[in-house]
């Protein structure tokens, strides 16, 4: 393989990945605009959104995967976890809260990252404050609401989003939940731990392998969830029973904060998709607080991103995960409520 050798690798796979993923929406578009379907319908949306995000996902992490094996080959997942602990609590949960930020993904989108901080060492509380920040608060989300409500409340959203993320990262972390990963995730741990003595002697083919073993190792075991995950989100997103929900929440009631909640967990989309909802649901009277609970539920805490991460966490750190940000959402909604 000594192509794999040569300077122009990389940046040819580099520019077939981005085409590819470019090509994603429109090729959805046109293959569902071929099959006999009415165009607009529930059924066609719902399709149109599995063909686009099951490889968009996939894509993801295959990318995540490939450069974090090569990125092992430099630097070990010791001193990977060492830097992002932090010195102090939680500085590693800020740091990783506030890149979730900048990455605009969804929360299945999310995972490949996800995956990738743990193949790294990255402690577990640290990937969590990720884990939550990148779907919940991201620059999609502010704009939006500050275009809708202003300053004021895409600032409050802002504070309590990452406040959720650090405090939740913080907190499982603190509770030494690493033997609840699941075993083939544990044991790659500790394989690169062993793997990374004499790294720095590795030729560029070899670190090239390297990056391709992850690959073949984790979306192997992966890319069934995937499918499965987001071909169930694909059918929630296109069968959205907007009016019942909006009649659903449209009531001030103490109750309505954690219906709510209950209410946007089985569903799937981004902040974007889930945006116009937020609309529709406060034009019915619904109140800011429990619509923005809605709003986080869907997407920090989605069904489909659950299917996803039970292949690589245990029930119970699934559980536990859930748990804490769920608190930490209907906190956030009573506070808005209050306050606005």
């Amino acid at each position: 393989m000594k192509f794999l050798t040569k300077p122009w690798f990389l940046p040819v796979m580099a520019v077939i990945w981005w085409l590819l993923y470019q090509a994603l929406l429109p090729v959805s578009e046109v293959i569902v605009g071929w099959l006999p379907l009415t165009q607009g319908s529930h059924l066609a949306g719902a399709l149109q959104f599995f063909l686009y995000d099951t490889p968009k996902v996939l894509l993801l992490l295959t990318g995540i995967v490939f450069v974090m094996g090569i990125i092992h080959t430099f630097v070990s997942p010791e001193r990977t976890r060492a830097m992002l602990s932090g010195k102090r609590l939680g500085v590693g949960n800020a740091m990783a809260a506030t890149l979730g930020i900048v990455t605009p993904f969804c929360s299945c989108s999310a995972v490949p990252l996800f995956i990738g901080f743990l193949q790294a060492g990255v402690p577990l509380g640290v990937t969590f404050s990720f884990l939550i920040a990148a779907p919940m608060v991201n620059e999609v989300a502010l704009i939006l609401l500050f275009g809708l409500f202003g300053w004021q409340v895409a600032a409050l959203y802002l504070v309590m989003g990452l406040l959720i993320a650090i405090f939740a990262g913080m907190l499982i972390g603190k509770l030494n939940m690493e033997e609840h990963l699941e075993d083939w995730v544990r044991k790659m741990q500790n394989t690169q731990s062993a793997g990374n003595v004499g790294a720095s002697a590795m030729s560029w083919a070899q670190r090239i392998q390297h990056g391709f073993g992850h690959v073949r190792e984790i979306v192997g075991k992966v890319w069934p969830y995937i499918v499965v995950g987001v071909g169930l989100g694909a059918l929630i997103h296109g069968f959205v029973p907007e009016d019942f929900m909006a009649s659903f929440m449209g009531k001030d009631v103490w109750w309505a904060v954690p219906a709510a909640v209950l209410l946007g967990v089985p569903m799937y989309t981004n902040a974007a998709g889930v945006i116009p909802i937020v609309q529709a649901l406060l034009a019915k009277g619904a109140a800011l607080g429990t619509v923005l609970a809605f709003m986080m539920s869907v997407i920090a805490l989605s069904a489909p991103e659950m299917i996803i991460l039970r292949k690589v966490l245990k029930p119970r750190l699934i559980a536990t995960f859930i748990g804490v940000v769920a608190t930490g959402i209907l906190l956030v909604g009573y506070i808005f409520n209050l306050v606005l």
